[in-house]
Order: C-alpha cells, then structure tokens, then sequence
C-alpha cells in the first residue's frame, strides 16, 4: 500500500509539473549575453593535417548601455571603438560574470552599446544606417547577444 500511494504521489508531482507553463517575466525590454572573443579567427590546418581547435567565446561581465536609435553619421570612430556618441545615454546595466544580463525598457527602438576601455563596442548595422538596433515591443523580451570581438581578427 505504501508503495502505491508513493507512486500515485511521485505520478501527481510529475503530472502537475509538466503541466505548469514556464515563468513569463512581466513588462518587456532587451536579455541575452555578452561574450568576449580575440586573437585569430581565422581556419587553421595543423602539422597532422586536422582543422586546428576553435576558439570558443567567453562570457565577460561588461556594461550595456542603452541609447535612443544612434545613426552610424552620429558617431566618431577610432581603432574599432566608439569614442563619440552625439545622443545621451537612457540607461544601464552591467552583465553577471556569466555574461547575462536583462533591462527593462519601454516599447521602443534603441541602439545598444557595450562599454569598453577606450570606448563603445556595437556590429550590428541595418540597412538605414542604425547602430546595434533592437525593438522593444510591449510585453515582449527582445534577445541580444552581443560578441565583443573587435580584437580578434577573421
């Protein structure tokens, strides 16, 4: 009797748990990771003849900062950073040791940069001219995962 009143439990919570629909998090703005990658890209062949190992990028703790949708004109560039953004920064938030971060935005369409030693970090660009452009739309998360790889050649 024990035994089947134990299976009939473990049957219950397996049941009620499979049933339950995942955590939805409330309100809507920008998630995803951000990963570091350096040196060369490029595809090698070893002394065996085998494709040489390939390089994996790292979760890096880093600052996002969000701006209002920046043009590519409204930027000075210098040795693969942004070092001059016209327009104020909306906010900001670091990333955990594990690259993850999230920041709650209101609908809108934003440009994302990622906060470097010597400047801004982005390498995403539309076809208008955006930098590192990312929608947000109500009630929904937008996913972007960023590589920092302006040190690594390809």
């Amino acid at each position: 009797m024990k035994r089947f009143l134990f299976l009939a439990s473990l049957l219950s919570a397996g049941f009620l748990f499979l049933s339950c629909k995942p955590l939805k998090p409330e309100g809507q703005g920008i998630t995803g990771t951000v990963t570091w990658i350096e040196g060369n890209q490029m595809p090698m062949i070893t002394e065996s003849g085998k494709a040489a190992p390939k390089t994996t990028p790292k979760p890096v703790k880093r600052t996002i900062r969000i701006y209002p949708l920046t043009k590519f004109s409204d930027l000075k560039m210098e040795d693969g950073l942004f070092t001059a953004i016209a327009s104020k920064p909306i906010t900001e938030v670091e990333s955990d040791k594990q690259g993850k971060y999230s920041i709650q935005l209101s609908p809108g369409r934003y440009s994302v940069f990622i906060v470097e030693e010597n400047g801004h970090f982005a390498n995403i660009f539309d076809g208008e001219g955006n930098v590192q452009p990312v929608t947000v739309k109500e009630n929904e998360w937008t996913l972007l995962d960023v590589e920092v790889n302006y040190k690594a050649v390809y």
